[in-house]
Formats: C-alpha cells, structure tokens, sequence
C-alpha cells in the first residue's frame, strides 16, 4: 500500500469517525457520498475506539468511586461521545414500530423528533438492563472493548442485505443506501469480530457459539424491519446495534 492509497484510507476512517461520534478531527476530512459509503468498511473500528475509550472512563474513575457509579458514568461518557446516535435510532424505531399500523405511518412517526411511549419505556428497558448486564460480566473493561465493534457488525450487515426504504435527500444516512461492497463488508466484519477472539476468555467454541447467536438474531431483526417497514433505516440500525449491544453481555455471561 503507497502513501496516497494510506492517506485515501485514513480519510475513510476519519469520515466514520465524524459520522458516528462528536469527538473532533482537526485533520481536513475529503468528504463525499461515496466516501461515506466506502467508510462502511471502519464502522466496526469506529466501534473499538468507542469502547475502549468507554473501558478508559470505567478503569480511571473505578480508582476513585464504587463500581457502579463509574459504569454509569462510563456509559453516560459513551452516550455523550455519540450524541445519543444509536439510543435515538432505538426510540424512534420503538415508536414507529409500535405506534403506526401500516409502513408509511411507521416512517413518519419515525421521523418525529418527539418522544414517544415506545420510546421512552425502550430506551429506559435497554439502559437500565445494560447497566445490570454489565456489572455481571466477568470484566467490564473486556466486555465493553468486545460488544461496541461486534454490534456495529451487525447494524452494518443491514446496510449490505436490506433495502433502504427512506427516500428524503436530506437523511443523514441516505449515501448508506447504496449497497456496500462485499470487501468492505468483510474488513468491517474481521475488525468487528477481532476484540472477541483476542480478548475475551471464551474457547474458540464459545466465541463460534456467540457468534452463531448473533447471526439468528441479525435474520430475526432482518425478518422484523421487512415485515415492519419493508427494509431498513438509519433509527433501525441504531436500534440493532443497541439490541445487539445488549444481547453480547448476555452471551459474555452466560458463556464465560
């Protein structure tokens, strides 16, 4: 790889990076459509630096304050260095899905930056369990490293087998409906995949196991967004990655 194809692929990097957290790039990101397409290929990385950084705030205040103080704080700190992207996409997705009757009205309440019922009940459920679920893994730090990138794995796997069923110019996601290319399906996947196999204690049979649950649970949530809505968009990728997110720590006890 020569100089220009590394600087074409840092700016990949640094595009994800800007799309998925608020942390600012004083580097000049070359931003267009396409690249933002071609980034697909980093969300998972994107996903390591969340948390890993997420596992920093956990393992410095943990020096200070109780265990569970500094895993609220971490998960509040993971939630402020996305903007909420993902929690938002959960709630508007549960309130579409649970508040429309036919595909178009889900759209549009989707669309409404108001929350719901469904919204709220969803994102209080997925907090309140994640924060549980956590402090039963065998090591926070670990678990946090492992579940960020393996549930953008799985969000991104949407983007590449399902339509895309909103057509307004102005979504902020509209370039992803393009469908990414199979190799970068793939180094998004291995790079996602990587932190389970090098870093958590599971046999190579247990992380198979895991895997293989993730990859029922990607076809149910497939089969759901068709019925639902026909295919996918940027709130249901948001809430795959939190469903998923939630569904690994659940893996990582019952399996470690």
């Amino acid at each position: 790889m020569n100089k220009t194809e590394i600087k074409y692929e840092l700016n990949l990097a640094l595009i994800a990076l800007t799309f998925f957290t608020r942390i600012p790039v004083s580097i000049k990101v070359d931003y267009s459509a396409e690249k933002l397409n071609q980034a697909g290929r980093y969300f998972s990385l994107i996903g390591i630096l969340i948390g890993g950084l997420c596992a920093l705030v956990y393992f410095i205040v943990s020096y200070f304050l109780s265990e569970p103080i500094s895993l609220l704080l971490s998960m509040l700190f993971g939630i402020l260095l996305t903007g909420s992207f993902h929690e938002d996409g959960l709630a508007d997705t549960c309130d579409g899905f649970g508040g429309g009757w036919e595909a178009t009205q889900k759209l549009k309440i989707m669309k409404d930056s108001r929350l719901g019922t469904y919204g709220a009940v969803a994102l209080w459920f997925v907090l309140t369990l994640k924060f549980y679920l956590l402090l039963e893994t065998p090591s926070i730090i670990l678990a946090l490293v492992i579940a960020h990138p393996l549930s953008r794995t799985l969000s991104t796997c949407m983007i590449y087998f399902l339509p895309y069923v909103t057509n307004e110019e102005q979504s902020k996601i509209k370039p992803l409906a393009e469908k990414l290319r199979s190799s970068d399906l793939v180094i998004n996947s291995v790079i996602g995949i990587t932190p389970l196999l090098l870093f958590s204690d599971l046999t190579l049979m247990g992380s198979v196991k895991v895997l293989l649950i993730l990859t029922g649970l990607f076809f149910v949530l497939k089969r759901i967004y068709i019925k639902q809505i026909g295919g996918f968009t940027g709130d249901t990728l948001g809430a795959a990655q939190q469903i998923s997110e939630l569904v690994i720590y659940i893996l990582l006890i019952v399996f470690i």
